[in-house]
């Protein structure tokens, strides 16, 4: 019990951050790999099934407030839909150790960034 206690919180507080736009899914990656012992690979399909309905939920609030930026919309869709795919495909190809070492790096660069930015 306690663990599903655990994994409801985890995914409650990053449903929160994903709702505002933050990433929260790639800090649910981060428990699953870090906490709860789930595999990278396994996390990573895992955290695509849970983007999809916490985007579906968020998406509708975020166009009625005027914040989505329609006339970037389509490119940026178009381009990230095409680089994931091409990603996927090369990220089944590597170790398990280096997509962590990557996704470990990339929160560090984004982690100081945040921490260092201006406004």
């Amino acid at each position: 019990m306690k663990d599903w206690l655990i994994a409801a919180l985890a995914g409650a507080a990053t449903g929160v951050l994903s709702g505002f736009g933050v990433g929260g899914g790639s800090l649910l990656l981060v428990y699953m790999t870090s906490f709860a012992g789930v595999p990278q690979t396994l996390a990573q399909g895992v955290n695509l099934l849970y983007f999809l309905p916490a985007a579906a939920a968020a998406l509708p609030a975020h166009f009625k407030n005027g914040v989505v930026e329609k006339k970037v919309l389509l490119p940026a869709v178009a381009a990230g839909l095409l680089c994931s795919a091409l990603t996927a495909w090369a990220a089944t190809a590597l170790d398990v150790d280096v997509l962590r070492r990557c996704f470990g790096g990339f929160l560090i660069l984004i982690g100081l960034r945040e921490l260092f930015r201006d406004g």
